[in-house]
């Protein structure tokens, strides 16, 4: 049985929080519904054969045999989440997992707001999470889904980012983390100062997170699918088909990375690296014709390495003696494949070095095939999804740091966060300081992971001040 063939699966509960986390928490699961064939309602299509996908990794079957999510929605203030309620989805979740804030107010665009009244909520939000947890045979992991740089998805995704760990730590914690508009300030003034205090937690409380860059969405929209303003539910779209094809191995299964831990445990070598970026090809919106007539592998797996492609901003070229480098690459292709052309193109692509590896580990790219959903048409034969650990990734965070160093050198906007409760104590805000010490740390080990003598490096030495906080923990692996 496939059971026995590829073992039994292992449940995914995902996390929605905040405005963007609930927009792209709901394309993921009409993205989801359609690859295998359920309907708005939850029931499943009559033409859909049984056996060939795994939907208990999503989903939990009711007792009328309505498939639902295993989702939790949580929102500081009620207009998303109203907009999915009064949805042809409406009907899909759980009523009981869907929380909204009593004052229904927001969290005010500040971390410290959506962290305290994510505190004060810790117990009715705790209740869902462990009664959805419990509904589960083999709970492997939690996906995260929200933005860093508003209030709610940063301060009670930090807040309960920190809270799972604690609570279950033997169990996985993944997020897709949407990242800012790093070109302009946008309508959160505060968002620097938000996105550092979240990082500090991305980097100590969670295993793996993959980055989405408002700033390359953008960019590929204009440029690859020639939409030059993207309305956020086609950004939105984007990011469905990242996290639709980077769980396609957990729902359609082979022999390799059918499981959250063997999917991230070939790209986390150390704990503390655990920031990844994605590319896919190819991209079309919906009213286009495809624009790329032809798809082997070898295109697929060459054009996935082109920095156009990739969705996240990040300099490629050599500066100030950092030479950056790919850390891990996995490539997932979808559609009919051939093996043997998978190792005629990893050869092809070897032989005109296209992509540069850290001098200390192996310099190979891993593939995982994985079918094509059978129910969604596609005028492609083959498509790729890129799941890759670069130190280029530390620039995104160094940009983040010089902004908030522009604003807290002068504690320009601070007034608002030493309002918060939790800042009452904190009136010099060392708990902003810290976080940007811990995420410049992060910075200096990318970069030493650029350098062969990287195994032997000493984070002690770093020439950022030690934080006087607890040890960080997080490992790339935890005990089963």
């Amino acid at each position: 049985s496939r059971e026995l063939l590829f073992g039994m699966p292992r449940e995914i509960i995902t996390v929605q929080i905040g405005q963007c986390g609930n927009q792209i928490g709901m394309e993921f699961w009409k993205q989801l519904c359609a690859e295998h064939g359920i309907s708005p309602e939850g029931i499943l299509q009559d033409f859909i054969v049984e056996g060939i996908d795994r939907k208990d990794v999503f989903f939990y079957q009711a007792d009328d045999e309505h498939y639902i999510p295993r989702a939790v929605l949580l929102d500081l203030e009620p207009r998303v989440i109203h907009g999915i309620q009064n949805s042809p989805y409406s009907k899909l979740y759980n009523p009981e997992n869907i929380y909204i804030s009593e004052h229904g107010g927001g969290a005010g665009n500040n971390w410290g707001s959506g962290y305290s009244q994510a505190d004060k909520l810790s117990e009715s939000l705790f209740d869902i999470l462990d009664r959805e947890a419990d509904n589960s045979d083999s709970l492997e992991g939690f996906v995260l889904c929200h933005s860093i740089a508003g209030g709610t998805g940063s301060g009670a995704g930090s807040y309960l980012l920190e809270r799972l760990s604690d609570r279950y730590p033997k169990t996985l914690v993944q997020t897709y983390s949407v990242f800012p508009n790093l070109g302009s300030l946008g309508d959160v003034v505060v968002q620097p100062y938000n996105s550092v205090l979240t990082l500090k937690r991305l980097s100590q409380n969670a295993d793996s997170v993959v980055i989405l860059d408002n700033t390359a969405l953008n960019r590929i929209a204009a440029e690859r699918l020639g939409i030059p303003n993207p309305t956020f539910s086609q950004i939105n779209q984007l990011v469905s088909t990242i996290m639709a094809a980077s769980t396609t191995t957990l729902r359609y299964p082979g022999y390799m990375n059918n499981d959250l831990i063997g999917l991230i445990a070939s790209l986390i070598p150390t704990p503390q690296l655990h920031f990844l970026m994605t590319g896919y090809t190819p991209l079309t919106a919906d009213d286009q014709v495809a624009s790329i007539r032809k798809t082997t592998v070898l295109d697929v797996m060459r054009r996935l390495l082109q920095p156009k492609n990739i969705m996240v901003s990040t300099p490629r070229e050599r500066r100030d003696d950092i030479k950056h480098c790919y850390i891990s690459i996995l490539n997932i292709i979808q559609g009919e494949v051939d093996p043997t052309q998978v190792h005629k193109s990893l050869q092809r692509i070897r032989e005109r070095n296209l992509a540069q590896f850290i001098p200390w580990g192996p310099a190979s790219i891993q593939v995982a095939l994985s079918r094509k959903p059978p129910h969604i048409q596609s005028a492609h034969r083959v498509s790729g999804l890129m799941l890759a650990n670069h130190t280029g990734i530390s620039t995104l965070f160094k940009r983040t740091c010089d902004q908030f160093d522009k604003l807290f050198s002068r504690k320009a906007f601070a007034e608002q966060f030493r309002k918060i409760e939790m800042f009452q104590d904190d009136q010099d805000l060392t708990e902003m300081s810290n976080s940007k010490d811990v995420v410049m740390r992060l910075v200096e080990e990318y970069q030493a992971a650029t350098r062969p003598d990287y195994i032997s490096w000493d984070p002690t030495h770093s020439s950022v001040p030690p934080v006087g906080l607890e040890p960080i923990t997080t490992g790339a692996i935890k005990p089963s």
